[in-house]
């Protein structure tokens, strides 16, 4: 697979907005695994092996066990994932697959056992954010597998 283009190089301005919202994310206060979690489901969703393979080594650097990332796809079907998690997956997987489900009442009421409106809205942005990502990076080809997480990323966590 080659790379089509590189939006870094294009759309420097576009760029150093998602960071920002990257840079938020990672400062809102949810748990840095959950965040990593939530993004390659979504990314398992949109079929974005780019983003599956960073957020897959970005969990893993924060602890996260293989056990739990190679049960992701059916974490419905497994008892590694706390409710909280189930809450927090529900809602990426309904938030990823919008216009499908119209993000149901019964996934939102779930998602307040366990989150404050804060964090609803900081879940949200989570999704919304990953699921920016997937559609430029499988759009520009972006090539899985030369991603390293960086040293810091456990201890920022």
């Amino acid at each position: 697979m080659e790379p089509r283009i590189d939006p870094r190089k294009h759309a420097p301005e576009a760029q150093k907005a998602m960071y920002a919202l990257e840079q938020y994310i990672a400062a809102c206060g949810l748990e840095g695994r959950l965040i990593h979690l939530m993004k390659m489901r979504a990314s398992q969703i949109n079929g974005c092996a780019y983003c599956i393979d960073m957020h897959s080594k970005d969990a893993r650097a924060l602890g996260e066990t293989e056990q739990r990332l190679y049960e992701l796809d059916a974490w419905r079907e497994t008892p590694f994932y706390t409710d909280k998690e189930r809450a927090a997956l529900a809602w990426t997987e309904a938030i990823t697959l919008v216009s499908e489900t119209r993000v149901p009442d019964s996934v939102y009421e779930e998602v307040r056992k366990y989150f404050n409106e804060k964090e609803i809205v900081d879940l949200t942005l989570v999704v919304t954010t990953i699921n920016a990502w997937n559609r430029l990076a499988i759009a520009l080809r972006a090539v899985p597998g030369h991603y390293r997480p960086a040293p810091s990323a456990a201890a920022a966590s």
